[in-house]
């Protein structure tokens, strides 16, 4: 079952459930399916594509609620962090810091990287490997983090 099936699964439950938050996310998420449909070349959008989709989805979100809280917008934050609870649903699991931090060693170990002039070459690898289960900024501290060491 694809993204967009099991957005309009939900989106026909969430309208019987008369859930608003639920229904601001899905309906979110179902209009930028529509959009990355209709900018790209007509071909099926991939799980990858669907999972920088709801990254980008999350980003935003964590932007606009850090935004509100400056603004003293309690109302508006929570209202955020209902979506951005919503949205994660549909995300891969995400992994511990812990975990990060094995999956970069092994291949800082694989690349040979000892500093932080290797930095190019470790994070593609861990950005590819760490897709969708990880934060890209989380990912980006982690490395510079054990290639500084």
């Amino acid at each position: 079952m694809t993204l967009s099936d099991t957005i309009n699964t939900d989106l026909k439950e969430a309208m019987k459930a008369k859930d608003q938050a639920g229904l601001r996310a899905i309906r979110a998420i179902k209009s930028a399916i529509l959009l990355l449909k209709t900018q790209g070349t007509g071909d099926e959008i991939s799980e990858k594509d669907e999972i920088q989709l709801l990254q980008r989805l999350v980003k935003q979100r964590k932007e606009s609620i850090e935004v509100y809280k400056k603004q003293n917008r309690e109302d508006l934050v929570q209202e955020e962090s209902d979506e951005l609870e919503v949205i994660t649903k549909y995300l891969p699991k995400q992994i511990s810091l812990k975990e990060i931090e094995d999956i970069v060693k092994v291949i800082i170990s694989e690349t040979g990287a000892s500093s932080m002039a290797d930095l190019k070459k470790v994070m593609p690898l861990a950005m590819g490997k760490l897709a969708g289960r990880a934060d890209g900024k989380t990912i980006s501290e982690v490395v510079k983090k054990l290639l500084s060491a």
